[in-house]
C-alpha cells in the first residue's frame, strides 16, 4: 500500500520514520519531501547504520538525516557534505532512486559530478548489488533489486550467471527469472535453478509444518464415523447427538439432618444419557479421503501466486491423504501433476505471460473429477477471462451443484489487494464461490476449512464486491 505523507524537517525525525514507513528498516515509495516532490527512495540506513543522536548536536544529526532521506538535490537546502559510508550509501540509493536515474554512467548530476543511474554496464551492476548488501539489510536490498529491474530494465542482465550469483533471491526475483525462462541461456539455467531452489526450499521450511497440522486436523474431522474406538470420538458432537436420551437417575439416600428433609436425594440436577449414537474423528488411512485440484493462471501479472502455489502443490502431493493435481493455463492448458515431487520442475515449466483461458482451464479440471463430493477445486487467477465468461460462470455453477467445494483466490500471495475483474468476482460470489486475496500463511486454514466444508475465512469481504 503506498502511504503519503508531508513531512517538516523542522518537526519530524527522518531516522523514525521514512517515506510514511514505520519501520525504520524498511523501505515505501510515494513519500514527499517538504516540496511536493515525490520520492522513491529507501532510507533504511536508519536501522544499524544511523549514528545515535549526540546531545549536544541534534540538530546536526537531523540534517544529516535529512540528507540521506531527501538525496543530492537537497544539499543545498540542509547545508550538509556526506562522506565515508554515509557517503558511499547515499550513491547506492541515487544510483537507483535519483532524478537521473536510468542513463548511463557518465551522465552525472548534483554538483559532486556523480554519474546516477546503472546503466547497461554489468560490471556497475555487480558492484551496485555488493554495495547494497553492504549497506542495507536483506529485506530492504531485495526491494531495490525489485525497483532495480522495474525502473532501470535489469531484466536482461540477470541471463548472466555471475549476476545470479550476486543478487539476494525471493519470490519476485523466482517470478522474474521464470519470465525469462525461455530466453535463457544453458550456461545460466543452472545458476537460475539453484537460485529458485534455494528459495523454494526456504518457503517449504516455513509452510509445510502448519499445512500439514491444518489439513491433518480437517481430514480426520471431515471423516465422521459411527463405529469409533474410544480415543476417537468426539464427545461433543456425540452428546448433542443424544441429549433426547438423558434419564434422570435418582440420587442416593442422605443421613438424617444433612439438608434434606425428606432424608433421599431427589432426582433433580441427575441424570445420564444413554449414547445410542457414536460419532467419531476417522484417522488417516492409505487411501486418498480427499481429491483437490489447484489450477493456476499463468498469465505474468500471477508470477509470486504460481510460486507459492508450487510449492504448497508439493506439500499437498506429499500427504497421502490428499490426491492432489496441479493444473496451469493461460490460452492453453498444462497438467504438471506428474513434476510436483519437485517444486522446482513444476515452476520452470510454467510459461508466464500470454493470455487467459478460464474456461478451457475448469473444463479440464472438470474432466478430472471423479469424487466430486470429495473434491477441492482452487481456482487462482485475477479472473481477467479471455474466453467464454458465460461457460465458465455455467462450469462453476455445475461443480458447485455436484457436491465440489469450489474456491477462488484472486491472488496467493504476500502483496496484499491484487488488481482483478470485479465483475466476474461479483458473479462467482452469487455462485457462492466468493473471490478473494489470500497469503501464504492463510492458505492452510482455507484450505481446512474447504476440506470441512465450513465456511472459507475471508480475509477482507470487501474483495468480493
Amino acid at each position: 500500500m503506498t502511504t503519503t505523507t508531508t513531512t517538516d524537517p523542522g518537526a519530524t525525525d527522518p531516522g523514525a520514520s521514512a517515506h510514511g514507513a514505520t519501520d525504520p528498516g524498511g523501505s515505501a515509495h510515494g513519500a514527499t519531501d517538504p516540496t511536493g516532490e515525490t520520492m522513491e527512495r529507501t532510507t533504511a540506513q536508519a536501522r544499524g547504520t544511523a549514528r545515535p543522536t549526540s546531545p549536544h548536536a541534534p540538530d546536526a544529526e537531523r540534517l544529516r538525516r535529512w540528507r540521506m532521506v531527501l538525496g543530492a538535490d537537497s544539499a543545498d537546502s540542509t547545508g550538509r557534505t556526506l562522506t565515508g559510508q554515509d557517503a558511499a550509501m547515499d550513491g547506492a540509493l541515487d544510483a537507483l532512486y535519483g532524478g537521473g536515474a536510468g542513463k548511463k554512467p557518465g551522465g552525472g548530476r548534483g554538483a559532486g559530478g556523480r554519474s546516477a543511474g546503472l546503466g547497461a554496464s554489468a560490471p556497475s551492476v555487480a558492484r551496485w548489488l555488493g554495495d547494497i548488501r553492504t549497506y542495507f539489510p536483506s529485506s530492504v536490498v531485495q526491494v531495490m533489486q525489485r525497483d532495480a529491474i522495474d525502473r532501470l530494465g535489469l531484466a536482461a542482465l540477470l541471463l548472466e550467471p555471475e549476476m545470479l550469483e550476486a543478487v539476494e533471491a525471493d519470490v519476485h526475483l523466482v517470478g522474474t527469472l521464470l519470465s525469462l525462462n525461455k530466453a535463457m541461456p544453458e550456461t545460466t539455467k543452472e545458476t537460475a535453478r539453484a537460485v529458485v531452489r534455494k528459495v523454494v526450499e526456504d518457503l517449504e521450511k516455513r509452510l509445510e509444518s502448519r499445512t500439514r497440522a491444518a489439513l491433518t486436523g480437517a481430514l480426520d474431522r471431515s471423516a465422521r464415523i459411527s463405529r469409533p474406538r474410544h480415543r476417537d470420538i468426539d464427545w461433543n458432537r456425540t452428546i448433542r447427538a443424544n441429549l433426547k436420551n438423558y434419564l434422570p437417575v435418582p440420587g442416593p439416600a442422605l443421613p438424617a439432618g444433612a439438608g434434606d428433609p425428606g432424608g433421599a436425594g431427589g432426582p433433580e440436577g441427575r441424570g445420564t444419557i444413554v449414547p445410542e449414537r457414536l460419532i467419531g474423528y476417522g484417522r488417516a488411512s492409505r487411501s486418498a479421503k480427499k481429491d483437490v485440484v489447484l489450477c493456476i493462471d499463468q498469465s505474468g501479472s500471477m508470477a509470486a501466486s504460481v510460486v507459492y502455489a508450487s510449492v504448497f502443490g508439493a506439500v499437498l502431493a506429499s500427504m497421502r491423504t490428499l490426491s492432489t493435481r496441479l493444473v496451469v493455463f493461460d490460452t492453453a492448458v498444462v497438467d504438471l501433476t506428474d513434476q510436483l515431487d519437485d517444486p522446482v520442475d513444476v515452476l520452470f515449466g510454467t510459461q508466464l505471460g500470454g493470455g487467459t483461458d478460464i474456461n478451457r482451464a475448469l473444463a479440464y479440471c472438470q474432466s478430472r473429477i471423479t469424487r466430486p463430493a470429495d473434491t477441492v477445486v482452487v481456482l487462482i487467477s485475477d479472473l481477467y477471462e479471455g474466453g467464454i465468461r458465460d461457460e465458465m460462470l455455467k462450469r462453476v455453477a455445475a461443480m458447485k451443484a455436484s457436491g465440489v467445494q469450489f474456491v477462488t483466490l484472486l491472488a496467493l500471495s504476500d502483496e496484499g489487494a491484487p488488481a482483478y475483474d470485479h465483475e466476474h468476482a461479483a458473479a462467482l460470489g452469487a455462485l457462492g464461490a466468493p473471490a478473494f486475496a489470500c497469503t501464504p500463511d492463510l492458505f492452510p486454514d482455507v484450505m481446512a476449512a474447504a476440506i470441512e466444508k465450513r465456511p472459507l475465512p475471508i480475509p477482507d469481504k470487501e474483495t468480493q464486491q
